[in-house]
């Protein structure tokens, strides 16, 4: 090779040299370029999560924190949205479909619940009230519970229902057997006190109820047993203090719900949703709207079953009539009282009584142990405490108004509603012996001092 060749060759390895190094500079500018790209991406893509994060956080603390608040968040809603909801109410319809082409009404109950009081309440229809026109010629065909099972339209039930209590009520849901079993079942049971031992069997209905008195945890087949029970094969039934028959089923079925209603808004079952949606689905009738249920959902989770109060529907059970047929008449003057102060009074607001003197400086009257209203729930368990109790009580004194049971407690608790003096409150837990003192004001409350007896007393 001569001199000019190999010059021409040099030349042009070192221009095939500079080329690879330009395409090597070009590509690592390309990639610097690719990178610069990539992290402004990202951090534009974390930027965008924290300032929506921060919004999410902030709209959740002014709905109010907590599960509740994530959930009114996620419906969209503001701060302003549970002030302007009013008092949600509805009909409940109970249908046991284990005979063919017979769907019966065994429980008819009102339901009421207040977002903003926090407040609710469970009025049970006797499934044998009379709503015919004249009681002395009454059939079972004119008994409230057989008005669904004629043309399967809850609207009938709903407009006989409004026209006891006078409540106008709009919705109504209908749950079939299979509901309450399967979402006993989702749930993974309810625990629950079981009032009596319960033995009864009717093989027309292949219905076999057999549980023992206690608390324990019900399946969805015991749960349908509990709800369902009315008298053993003997003839007997709960006592008398309990509410025999009917009245102690419709008793049993409130308290029953209440606790399926606190153990379904557990937060753990959020993640059974889906499960729950589809059991809903499938056994569950309702004209409730869906975007009418969603603005009470994110609030019913922080609901306190404390703050249900139950009540059955005043009358009395009658056969004088031609047919021998026994029927349930309400008290219409006793109904519409109580219509008004378990629907109506709860939430008033009552205007302070106290007054002033010459010099302007409050004045309030002086109190004495029987000028007091004393509430006792019984929450022990033992249906005979709640007697004791209100003996003790009177005994020392004290004026008892109103009594009543609620969900088994282990300590008694002595609620202060009326800014009642602590020398009373003292007094009264000196009387029982035990109980703890809780401050939970209530201007409404039809009762100065509620006592909620546990299982230490």
């Amino acid at each position: 090779m001569n001199k000019k060749e190999t010059n021409e060759r040099n030349k042009k390895n070192k221009n095939v040299n500079k080329n690879t190094k330009n395409s090597k500079v070009n590509k690592k500018v390309k990639n610097k370029k690719k990178t610069k790209t990539w992290k402004k991406v990202l951090l534009i893509f974390l930027l965008i999560i924290l300032i929506a994060g921060g919004v999410f956080a902030y709209r959740t603390y002014k709905n109010g924190w907590g599960l509740s608040g994530m959930l009114a968040t996620v419906a969209g809603h503001n701060e302003n949205t549970k002030k302007n909801l009013g008092e949600f109410k509805c009909l409940i319809l109970g249908i046991s479909t284990d005979q063919d082409n017979v769907e019966l009404t065994d429980t008819i109950m009102v339901a009421s619940y207040n977002p903003n009081t926090q407040k609710a309440t469970l009025l049970s229809i006797p499934r044998d009230t009379y709503v015919g026109k004249n009681s002395a010629r009454a059939t079972a065909y004119e008994k409230i519970n057989a008005l669904y099972s004629r043309k399967h339209r809850p609207d009938e039930t709903l407009e006989a229902v409004n026209e006891i209590t006078g409540l106008n009520i709009e919705y109504y849901v209908v749950v079939k057997t299979e509901a309450l079993i399967k979402l006993v079942d989702v749930i993974g049971g309810v625990t629950f006190n079981v009032p009596i031992d319960m033995d009864y069997d009717d093989v027309t209905q292949d219905l076999h109820i057999h549980l023992e008195k206690g608390e324990q945890v019900l399946d969805g087949d015991k749960a349908e047993q509990l709800v369902r029970f009315r008298h053993n094969n003997d003839g007997s039934s709960y006592p008398e203090k309990y509410g025999d028959n009917d009245t102690g089923r419709m008793r049993t079925q409130r308290e029953f719900i209440m606790q399926v209603v606190k153990q379904t808004a557990k937060p753990e079952n959020i993640f059974k949703l889906g499960e729950i949606l589809d059991v809903a689905k499938e056994y569950v009738i309702t004209n409730i709207d869906f975007n009418v249920a969603k603005d009470y959902i994110p609030y019913v989770v922080e609901f306190n079953t404390e703050n249900l109060l139950t009540a059955t529907l005043p009358g009395t059970n009658t056969n004088k009539n031609s047919s021998g047929t026994w029927v349930f008449v309400h008290n219409k003057k006793e109904t519409e009282s109580l219509i008004q102060e378990i629907f109506h009074d709860r939430d008033i607001t009552k205007e302070s009584t106290e007054g002033s003197d010459e010099s302007g400086e409050t004045t309030t009257s002086s109190t004495s142990k029987s000028d007091l209203k004393i509430e006792i729930l019984n929450g022990s368990g033992d249906s005979s405490n709640l007697q004791k109790v209100e003996k003790e009580l009177e005994g020392a004194g004290y004026k008892v108004t109103r009594t009543g049971s609620t969900n088994v407690t282990s300590k008694t608790t002595i609620i202060n509603k009326k800014d009642v003096q602590d020398t009373f409150l003292n007094n009264i837990k000196d009387v029982l012996g035990a109980g703890t003192v809780e401050e939970s004001q209530s201007s409404s409350s039809k009762v100065d001092v509620t006592i909620v007896i546990g299982k230490d007393y």
